[in-house]
């Protein structure tokens, strides 16, 4: 799968200090994925050093296409799973 890398979005990672080449590794390879419910996308979980990230993404036609990237927290996750926020795909 071919991941589009927006300008919006390579101005956010590096706003956030996130190096690239590790949040396409969460992209390509976690296996936490949920659907909001709220936004209507996908978003993969995953780890870029110390910190968990959370990317909302689009898939078309076998292109990814990340939105932006979150800082998040397992309890931020938990309590959107909890109110129906989140659902696991």
């Amino acid at each position: 799968m071919n991941i589009v890398w927006t300008e919006y979005m390579q101005y956010r990672t590096g706003l956030r200090g996130f190096d690239r080449a590790k949040l396409e590794d969460i992209l390509r390879y976690s296996t936490e994925r949920y659907w909001d419910t709220q936004t209507q996308r996908a978003v993969v979980v995953g780890r870029h050093d110390n910190v968990l990230v959370l990317m909302p993404y689009e898939t078309e036609a076998g292109v990814m296409t990340p939105i932006t990237v979150h800082a998040t927290t397992r309890q931020q996750i938990r309590f959107r799973l909890r109110i129906g926020r989140f659902r696991h795909e």
